[in-house]
Protein backbone atom coordinates (compact mmCIF):
# COMPACT_ATOMS: atom_id res chain seq x y z
CA UNK A 1 0.00 0.00 0.00
CA UNK A 2 1.43 3.16 -0.67
CA UNK A 3 1.58 5.81 2.36
CA UNK A 4 -0.05 8.79 2.23
CA UNK A 5 1.21 12.51 2.08
CA UNK A 6 1.83 14.67 4.51
CA UNK A 7 0.38 17.98 3.71
CA UNK A 8 1.40 21.42 5.71
CA UNK A 9 -0.93 24.51 5.24
CA UNK A 10 0.70 27.71 6.74
CA UNK A 11 -0.74 31.50 6.35
CA UNK A 12 -0.79 34.40 8.83
CA UNK A 13 -3.96 34.53 11.48
CA UNK A 14 -7.29 35.46 9.10
CA UNK A 15 -5.89 34.37 5.86
CA UNK A 16 -8.65 31.47 5.97
CA UNK A 17 -6.77 28.52 6.19
CA UNK A 18 -9.05 26.95 8.94
CA UNK A 19 -11.89 27.94 6.55
CA UNK A 20 -10.27 26.04 3.56
CA UNK A 21 -8.97 23.16 5.66
CA UNK A 22 -12.74 22.41 7.03
CA UNK A 23 -13.83 22.40 3.37
CA UNK A 24 -11.07 20.07 2.23
CA UNK A 25 -12.11 17.21 4.39
CA UNK A 26 -15.92 17.97 2.83
CA UNK A 27 -14.46 17.41 -0.45
CA UNK A 28 -12.13 15.11 -0.27
CA UNK A 29 -10.38 11.96 1.62
CA UNK A 30 -7.95 13.86 3.35
CA UNK A 31 -7.96 13.75 7.25
CA UNK A 32 -7.00 16.65 9.41
CA UNK A 33 -4.46 16.28 12.19
CA UNK A 34 -6.35 18.17 15.43
CA UNK A 35 -3.75 20.17 17.36
CA UNK A 36 -3.42 20.57 21.37
CA UNK A 37 -3.31 24.26 22.26
CA UNK A 38 -3.05 25.67 25.82
CA UNK A 39 -5.23 28.97 24.68
CA UNK A 40 -9.11 28.81 25.50
CA UNK A 41 -11.78 28.39 23.03
CA UNK A 42 -13.04 30.65 20.81
CA UNK A 43 -16.34 30.82 20.15
CA UNK A 44 -17.67 27.72 18.25
CA UNK A 45 -14.27 26.22 18.43
CA UNK A 46 -15.25 22.41 19.35
CA UNK A 47 -12.78 19.97 21.84
CA UNK A 48 -11.48 17.29 19.84
CA UNK A 49 -12.87 18.83 16.62
CA UNK A 50 -10.93 22.63 16.71
CA UNK A 51 -8.56 21.37 19.11
CA UNK A 52 -7.81 19.42 22.26
CA UNK A 53 -7.55 22.53 24.44
CA UNK A 54 -5.60 21.39 27.52
CA UNK A 55 -3.46 23.10 30.59
CA UNK A 56 -0.01 24.20 30.14
CA UNK A 57 1.18 21.41 33.03
CA UNK A 58 -0.16 18.77 30.27
CA UNK A 59 1.35 20.48 27.45
CA UNK A 60 4.39 20.33 28.63
CA UNK A 61 4.15 16.52 29.50
CA UNK A 62 3.38 15.85 25.94
CA UNK A 63 6.81 17.50 25.27
CA UNK A 64 8.62 15.42 27.54
CA UNK A 65 6.79 12.37 25.89
CA UNK A 66 8.28 13.09 22.73
CA UNK A 67 4.18 13.04 21.69
CA UNK A 68 4.46 16.11 19.22
CA UNK A 69 5.49 16.47 15.41
CA UNK A 70 6.33 20.27 16.25
CA UNK A 71 5.01 22.55 18.91
CA UNK A 72 5.80 26.30 19.29
CA UNK A 73 4.64 29.09 21.85
CA UNK A 74 2.62 31.86 20.02
CA UNK A 75 1.36 35.14 21.69
CA UNK A 76 1.61 33.58 24.96
CA UNK A 77 0.34 30.11 24.00
CA UNK A 78 0.95 26.67 23.25
CA UNK A 79 0.28 24.96 20.22
CA UNK A 80 1.30 21.19 19.09
CA UNK A 81 0.38 18.65 16.53
CA UNK A 82 0.12 15.15 18.66
CA UNK A 83 2.80 12.68 16.52
CA UNK A 84 0.81 9.44 16.74
CA UNK A 85 -2.46 10.51 14.51
CA UNK A 86 -0.20 11.75 11.85
CA UNK A 87 1.41 8.87 11.27
CA UNK A 88 -1.18 5.99 11.59
CA UNK A 89 -3.11 8.12 9.11
CA UNK A 90 -0.15 8.28 6.78
CA UNK A 91 0.53 4.22 7.70
CA UNK A 92 -2.86 3.65 6.29
CA UNK A 93 -2.59 5.58 3.10
CA UNK A 94 -4.25 8.45 3.77
CA UNK A 95 -3.14 12.06 2.99
CA UNK A 96 -3.01 14.20 6.08
CA UNK A 97 -3.46 18.33 6.46
CA UNK A 98 -1.67 20.11 9.12
CA UNK A 99 -2.97 23.77 9.52
CA UNK A 100 0.07 24.88 11.93
CA UNK A 101 2.02 27.96 11.91
CA UNK A 102 5.67 29.30 9.44
CA UNK A 103 7.04 28.17 12.61
CA UNK A 104 6.07 25.27 13.28
CA UNK A 105 6.21 24.22 9.32
CA UNK A 106 10.18 24.62 9.32
CA UNK A 107 10.20 22.34 12.24
CA UNK A 108 8.02 19.47 10.58
CA UNK A 109 10.27 20.37 7.29
CA UNK A 110 13.29 19.39 9.28
CA UNK A 111 11.45 15.95 10.78
CA UNK A 112 9.54 15.50 7.76
CA UNK A 113 11.17 16.12 4.37
CA UNK A 114 9.01 14.77 1.93
CA UNK A 115 5.84 16.81 3.29
CA UNK A 116 4.51 19.17 0.94
CA UNK A 117 4.21 22.57 2.07
CA UNK A 118 1.23 24.91 0.68
CA UNK A 119 1.03 28.75 1.71
CA UNK A 120 -2.57 30.79 2.26
CA UNK A 121 -2.01 34.23 1.54
CA UNK A 122 -4.97 37.04 1.53
CA UNK A 123 -5.38 39.05 -1.33
CA UNK A 124 -4.10 42.04 0.64
CA UNK A 125 -3.58 43.51 4.07
CA UNK A 126 -6.59 45.23 4.52
CA UNK A 127 -8.56 42.26 3.78
CA UNK A 128 -5.98 40.70 6.53
CA UNK A 129 -7.16 43.19 8.58
CA UNK A 130 -10.83 43.28 7.93
CA UNK A 131 -10.79 39.21 8.76
CA UNK A 132 -9.28 39.92 11.64
CA UNK A 133 -11.64 42.72 12.49
CA UNK A 134 -14.33 40.41 12.07
CA UNK A 135 -14.12 37.72 14.49
CA UNK A 136 -14.22 39.89 16.86
CA UNK A 137 -11.54 38.65 19.22
CA UNK A 138 -8.05 40.54 19.49
CA UNK A 139 -8.05 43.92 21.38
CA UNK A 140 -6.54 46.75 19.47
CA UNK A 141 -3.24 46.35 20.73
CA UNK A 142 -3.45 42.25 19.77
CA UNK A 143 -4.32 43.37 16.63
CA UNK A 144 -1.51 45.60 15.41
CA UNK A 145 0.81 42.48 16.91
CA UNK A 146 -1.46 39.97 14.50
CA UNK A 147 -0.87 42.42 11.32
CA UNK A 148 2.68 42.76 12.37
CA UNK A 149 3.74 39.02 12.77
CA UNK A 150 1.35 38.60 9.69
CA UNK A 151 3.56 40.63 7.74
CA UNK A 152 6.87 38.53 9.07
CA UNK A 153 5.15 35.48 8.33
CA UNK A 154 4.29 36.33 4.95
CA UNK A 155 8.22 36.62 4.04
CA UNK A 156 8.78 33.34 4.46
CA UNK A 157 6.69 32.24 1.52
CA UNK A 158 9.86 31.92 -0.19
CA UNK A 159 9.97 28.34 1.71
CA UNK A 160 6.89 26.47 0.67
CA UNK A 161 6.63 24.50 -2.23
CA UNK A 162 3.25 26.14 -3.33
CA UNK A 163 1.11 29.36 -2.40
CA UNK A 164 -2.69 29.96 -3.36
CA UNK A 165 -4.60 33.47 -2.76
CA UNK A 166 -7.56 32.82 -0.42
CA UNK A 167 -9.76 35.26 -2.48
CA UNK A 168 -12.70 32.91 -3.47
CA UNK A 169 -12.92 29.87 -0.85
CA UNK A 170 -13.40 27.26 -3.37
CA UNK A 171 -11.27 28.47 -5.98
CA UNK A 172 -8.72 28.14 -3.27
CA UNK A 173 -9.91 24.53 -2.07
CA UNK A 174 -9.53 23.59 -5.45
CA UNK A 175 -6.45 25.39 -5.74
CA UNK A 176 -5.33 22.94 -3.39
CA UNK A 177 -7.30 19.99 -4.32
CA UNK A 178 -5.05 20.13 -7.98
CA UNK A 179 -1.89 20.29 -5.76
CA UNK A 180 -2.70 17.04 -3.77
CA UNK A 181 -3.77 15.28 -6.78
CA UNK A 182 -0.05 16.71 -8.89
CA UNK A 183 1.75 15.44 -6.19
CA UNK A 184 0.08 11.64 -6.11
CA UNK A 185 1.51 12.05 -10.04
CA UNK A 186 5.12 13.44 -9.31
CA UNK A 187 7.61 10.59 -10.59
CA UNK A 188 9.49 9.55 -7.47
CA UNK A 189 12.20 6.72 -6.92
CA UNK A 190 9.63 4.06 -6.10
CA UNK A 191 7.10 4.77 -9.49
CA UNK A 192 10.38 4.26 -11.61
CA UNK A 193 11.03 1.17 -10.09
CA UNK A 194 7.36 -0.03 -10.04
CA UNK A 195 7.25 0.78 -14.04
CA UNK A 196 10.69 -0.96 -14.42
CA UNK A 197 9.76 -4.09 -12.54
CA UNK A 198 6.09 -3.74 -14.83
CA UNK A 199 8.11 -3.58 -18.21
CA UNK A 200 10.37 -6.77 -17.26
CA UNK A 201 6.99 -8.94 -16.40
CA UNK A 202 5.42 -8.05 -19.49
CA UNK A 203 7.99 -8.17 -21.58
CA UNK A 204 8.84 -4.52 -22.69
CA UNK A 205 11.92 -4.07 -23.33
CA UNK A 206 13.92 -0.77 -24.15
CA UNK A 207 14.74 0.24 -27.88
Amino acid sequence: MEKGKLFVISGPSGAGKGTICNELIKQSNVALSVSMTTRPPRRGEIEGQSYYFVTEERFVEEIGRDGFLEHASIFGNYYGTPKQAVYEYLEKGRDVILEIDVQGAMQVRRSCPDAIFIFVLPPDLDELAFRMTGRGTESPEQMSRRLEQACVEIARVVDYNYFIVNDKLQDAVESILAIIRAEHSRVTDTIVSRIAAYGMASGCSEN
